[in-house]
């Protein structure tokens, strides 16, 4: 409506002034000179009043933006006026201004509200421009540090240099857990970085949480299973051990008296010699077993060596192939890109992907059409990793998270000792191993 009555006066101002124009025009080649001299006069006139109606209408608009572009909704629009498409006009303006005024205190309320949920999170959370300057850091992750207030990366080096170094080299969706130890703690801290753009401007989101009490509940758990497997593994061992030895005392006992040779017979002197070599076996088997844990405990500091990805995983395949009992299987081996190096303990890294290697074997034995894939490259998040895959039965989705506890086993045969093993040579790698088991299983390691 405001357009249309604006359109009206221009149309309404433009006709008489070309009227006034061609009056002007006759009157001066009809030799009226005083009549055309008044024309003229009018003509200027009509010509002021349309620039002043213009650039009144121009010059509102534009104070009226400048003040919504400096906050300033203050501003307001007289509204009495004889002139019917300027009072519409400032009514109009009045109008939208206090829409945009509500608009912006609902947003400030609600940028309140968030600042608000993020000083009261549980995790840390700042953001970092390209110069190190935190813009944002909520108090949780000040208590974390055990520093206020935050302003800049450089702060983190009084806290602690290698604290301020990952820092400092923390690139967008890296993932990294950090020890942090003062006089008073020690907390363990994991830290996930991802970039945001906020008004045009590329700053760091960077997110720490305290895992500490989660680590000790995780390592409970995992106690918890240890132990859980061990007194099972025991338990086999000394039951038949405690049996036996039971049986074989009555042999030589009556009552609570020992009885004389002469009267043993032949018959219980062969189940003693029986009994005992059980008791023996036994006790091999759980020599065994308590050998494969001081092995679990004893694995040494990796002696880290650049090799070609595809040299390691030859060789794997190599003693695979040298080591099956089963013809059916094929094996192959995918590298991307073919310079890909990996930097490893070779002797450790070609232990873990042979045990995986003998577990897809297994896995596979029965099916015909049995295969098995090395396959090593880069990922999204530029990290080098090697997989290890099978289209066998695959691992039941309640045991998927029990195969990497220390003995294990849902096979017959092996002390449930390798998987365990692999993880913990991974770890000594600051590397992470990880399977699923859905279409096919793959064990996948990453290294850091």
């Amino acid at each position: 409506m405001v357009s249309k009555h604006i359109y009206i006066q221009l149309v309404l101002r433009i006709v008489l002034l070309t009227v006034t124009a061609l009056g002007l025009g006759f009157l001066f080649f009809s030799e009226r000179y005083i009549f055309s001299g008044i024309f003229f006069l009018l003509l200027i006139l009509q010509t002021f009043s349309l620039i002043h109606f213009v650039n009144q209408t121009n010059r509102k608009i534009a104070y009226f933006f400048d003040a919504i572009k400096n906050e300033d909704f203050t501003l307001r629009f007289p509204e009495k006026l004889s002139v019917k498409s300027l009072k519409e006009l400032n009514q109009s303006l009045n109008t939208l201004n206090s829409a945009i005024q509500n608009i912006h205190i609902k947003k400030q309320a609600q940028e309140q509200f968030y600042q608000e949920i993020l000083k009261q999170a549980d995790i840390g959370i700042m953001t970092i421009n390209p110069k190190g300057h935190i813009l944002f850091a909520n108090p949780t992750i000040e208590t974390l540090f055990n520093f206020h207030p935050l302003n800049h990366v450089k702060q983190l080096n009084q806290i602690d240099e290698k604290l301020y170094e990952l820092f400092s080299r923390l690139k967008p969706f890296e993932s990294n857990v950090y020890q942090l130890v003062n006089e008073r703690e020690k907390r363990e801290l994991a830290l996930k970085a991802t970039s945001i753009s906020v008004d045009g401007q590329a700053l760091l989101l960077v997110i720490v949480q305290d895992i500490q009490k989660e680590l000790e509940e995780k390592e409970t758990d995992s106690w918890v299973k240890l132990i859980r497997v061990l007194t099972h593994e025991i338990m086999n061992a000394i039951t038949p051990i405690t049996s036996i030895s039971e049986s074989i005392l009555k042999y030589y006992k009556k009552e609570e008296t020992l009885l004389d040779i002469g009267e043993l017979s032949e018959e219980h002197l062969r189940s003693t010699v029986k009994g005992l070599e059980v008791i023996k076996d036994q006790g091999s088997d759980l020599m065994t077993f308590v050998q494969s844990y001081r092995k679990f405990l004893s694995v040494p500091e990796p002696e880290r060596e650049l090799i070609p990805a595809e040299t390691l995983l030859d060789k794997v395949s190599l003693l695979l192939e040298n080591k099956s009992e089963h013809e059916n299987i094929t094996i192959e081996t995918n590298v991307l890109p073919d310079d890909l190096e990996l930097y490893v303990d070779v002797k450790q890294m070609v232990q873990v992907l042979l045990n995986l290697g003998k577990n897809a074997q297994q896995s596979i034995a029965d099916n015909p059409n049995g295969k098995i894939i090395f396959k090593a490259g880069v990922n999204s998040k530029d990290k080098k990793f090697v997989q290890v895959i099978d289209n066998g039965a695959g691992i039941p989705e309640e045991l998927i998270n029990e195969v990497f506890v220390p003995f294990f086993t849902t096979k017959n045969t092996g002390t449930g000792i390798g998987l365990s093993l692999s993880k913990q040579i991974m770890r000594l790698h600051r590397g992470t191993i990880q399977v699923n088991s859905k279409e096919n299983t793959v064990f996948t390691l990453t290294f850091n």
